[in-house]
């Protein structure tokens, strides 16, 4: 995992963390002791972020590793198919790829059931097989929580943020999943380690009650800026997203649609951000832009081939503009 990628333009972003399979049924409303067919996808959250932000034209690669099995040769088809670099998609012997199940029961209950054990071959990158020269070199460099739940993962992303200094656009997605860590007690520590590393964090109510101990948002998003982060931004569900920096608040309803799965939909917004970001938006038309396209994907039933184009959520967000003129 050390070809640079910095031999040529550096990566608009680069994602490290989560990658595996989706296996996601056909059938709505029922357990999985009953679903009788199943749809097999990309995923896992930063891969997730990595194939959102290349739909809207980014040059995205994605730092992880996966098995030495037919799962793993999946990873590499569907990360080239879907427009993502996988030069930095390592190999583990002796561990599988993990599998991810859900059971989809809409418009707001999606059982998560993981199969990561012993460790995920996403969890066993090394600081040494990092290419810290296009980490560095990159315009957006996204991390996620679970990457700090263990060893030697840990360490890689420490490496990785030490690297860059705290440059500008080095976000921390706040993903905070409880099955991955001992304790939340645990997770904050780590997490509270993270902030003081990053410019930017995005994260649920509950994600930011583990960072910062806040749920209220707009304590939330101040509790960030006070370690330190630039940009501060905080979903609210069906309530929308608040984002904070230093100088300015801005709170965006959210877009409303028919729900079919839920999963993807913050994976979606995080692409959508880097793309905002990217194009220098003002911070209202990025975070209704992203709202939209989070929204999108929870319309339809996989995360990573389910994200919608800029021409997509261009033409929603024109449609609502018409309607309301």
């Amino acid at each position: 995992m050390t070809d640079a990628g910095t031999h040529g333009a550096p990566f608009d972003l680069i994602t490290i963390g989560r990658v595996g399979v989706d296996i996601y049924p056909l059938q709505d409303g029922v357990g999985l002791d009953r679903v009788e067919t199943f749809g097999k996808y990309l995923g896992g959250s930063a891969t997730n972020v990595a194939v959102a932000a290349a739909r809207h034209g980014r040059r995205s690669a994605v730092i992880t590793a996966a098995g030495a099995d037919p799962f793993g040769r999946f990873v590499h088809q569907e990360l080239t198919r879907l427009g993502v670099d996988d030069r930095y998609v390592g190999e583990v012997a002796g561990l599988n790829t993990p599998v991810t199940f859900c059971e989809i029961f809409p418009p707001d209950d999606f059982p998560l059931y993981f199969y990561r054990d012993p460790i995920a071959p996403d969890l066993m990158l090394t600081a040494d097989g990092l290419d810290l020269e296009a980490i560095r070199a990159a315009r957006i460099y996204w991390s996620t929580v679970t990457g700090l739940s263990r060893e030697p993962s840990r360490a890689a992303h420490f490496a990785a943020w030490a690297a860059r200094g705290r440059a500008p656009l080095t976000v921390l997605d706040l993903d905070y999943r409880p099955m991955f860590w001992e304790s939340a007690e645990a997770a904050s520590i780590e997490v509270g380690r993270a902030l003081e590393q990053v410019t930017v964090a995005i994260g649920n109510k509950e994600e930011c009650e583990v960072a910062v101990g806040e749920t209220v948002p707009d304590r939330a998003a101040d509790a960030l800026l006070e370690r330190g982060i630039e940009l501060a931004i905080v979903k609210q569900g069906p309530k929308g997203v608040l984002a904070k920096t230093r100088d300015e608040r801005v709170e965006v309803p959210p877009y409303f649609v028919d729900v079919i799965n839920g999963l993807g939909a913050g994976d979606s917004f995080g692409g959508a951000i880097c793309h905002g970001l990217l194009e220098g938006w003002s911070l209202a038309h990025m975070l209704r832009f992203a709202n939209i396209a989070g929204a999108v994907v929870a319309s339809r039933r996989e995360c990573s081939t389910a994200m919608p184009t800029t021409d997509e959520v261009d033409a929603i967000i024109e449609e609502m503009d018409n309607a309301n003129a």
